[in-house]
């Protein structure tokens, strides 16, 4: 019998919030109170984060945008409207413990949730991340406690991808970013939409579905979520 993990879609949070939000459950999967493994998926209001490896001449346009130093590992990236944002809390006793094995099971749910939108992602050989056809679509950057595992992906969905301006995304120089409304075709997209008025809410909807099903296929885990989780606060 698969492992369950619970879904919680909890919609736009604020970052800080977030942040307390899963590092409570973290401590509280450490201590064996929380029962269960944990995949928060979110958005934020706008924000950067820099991780604990941050360059801070990777910060290029700070102004009017709140900036946050966090303990996950990584460089500079940015949070915001359009993204879907996954923390997954999992107690890597029940799977590996062997950090480089999550990154790549992460990576792995996030090109196989890809997959099932007809986008052809990959890694990047050096990298830590999801690539499509050169440009990168999503970002990782985690913390490991008594191998329990918080903060995670960035996966940019209908981004304005011009807020990745203000920073070098990842210290990478001269990365392209991109989105899954870009890679998947914003035509079709518009065509299939047309008269529903739910283009950007429809295409997110899809995108959030795609990555549980990765999430189950990579962790070879059985996902559940329903109204009652959906109602957990962050506070």
């Amino acid at each position: 019998m698969s492992p369950v993990l619970h879904v919680i879609r909890a919609g736009l949070v604020p970052y800080a919030e977030a942040l307390e939000w899963q590092r409570r459950l973290a401590r509280e999967r450490i201590a064996g109170t929380l029962p269960h493994d944990t995949l928060l998926l979110l958005e934020h209001p706008p924000v950067i984060t820099l991780g604990r490896t941050s360059d801070r001449a990777h910060l290029l346009a700070p102004q009017g945008v709140e900036v946050a130093e966090v303990e996950r590992g990584g460089d500079v990236t940015f949070h915001g409207p359009g993204q879907l944002v996954g923390y997954p809390i999992l107690d890597l006793g029940g799977y590996r413990r062997d950090l480089h094995w999550y990154l790549r099971t992460l990576e792995q749910a996030l090109i196989s949730g890809l997959a099932r939108l007809e986008i052809p992602a990959e890694r990047n050989p050096g990298f830590t991340g999801v690539w499509t056809r050169g440009r990168k679509i999503a970002s990782i950057g985690v913390h490991v406690k008594q191998w329990v595992t918080w903060h995670g992906f960035a996966l940019n969905v209908t981004t304005d991808l011009s807020w990745f301006d203000r920073i070098v995304p990842c210290g990478i120089e001269g990365v392209e970013m991109t989105s899954v409304r870009r890679e998947a075709g914003g035509e079709r997209r518009e065509t299939r939409d047309a008269g529903s008025g739910m283009g950007d809410a429809a295409l997110r909807e899809e995108t959030t579905a795609a990555v549980i099903a990765g999430f189950e296929s990579a962790f070879g885990v059985q996902a559940e979520s329903g109204a009652l989780l959906r109602d957990v606060s962050p506070r």
